[in-house]
């Protein structure tokens, strides 16, 4: 398998960007809070490096996720989990930011709220051109 996606269009290629993105973040959860607890900015007290590792790892899986996306972004399933990835990281920023109250706006929860909806958007407008059912 080569790296670099060879799926047409754009799409495949943000799916690998976004991928290399997530595997950062996640090595930087799992060595400090730092970055972490500006996301969750309004209360940085509850950053804690258990819940900084977990976050790690939901963020490597989603990683893994969308980077097989991109190298097989013709498959409907593999397309489907990626849309789901973003709804999910989507629903939890807007929760901590609206519900729980964790996060004020600041670039820690603006850039990832940016890039998942921009991708969940881009994903679910170019379905039919991706997915061959």
């Amino acid at each position: 398998m080569n790296f670099i996606p060879n799926g047409p269009g754009l799409l495949p290629k943000w799916m690998l960007f976004v991928s290399v993105l997530a595997i950062f973040n996640s090595i930087q959860n799992c060595l400090t809070t730092s970055l972490t607890a500006r996301v969750y900015n309004h209360k940085p007290q509850l950053v804690n490096p258990l819940q900084a590792r977990t976050f790690g790892v939901w963020t490597f899986t989603s990683a893994v996720v969308r980077f097989y996306a991109a190298h097989n972004i013709n498959n409907k399933v593999v397309y489907e989990i990626a849309i789901w990835t973003y709804a999910i990281v989507i629903a939890h920023y807007i929760s901590e930011l609206l519900y729980y109250r964790t996060s004020k706006l600041s670039a820690g929860i603006i850039s990832p709220l940016v890039i998942g909806t921009a991708s969940f958007v881009w994903m679910i407008s170019q379905y039919d051109f991706y997915v061959k059912i």
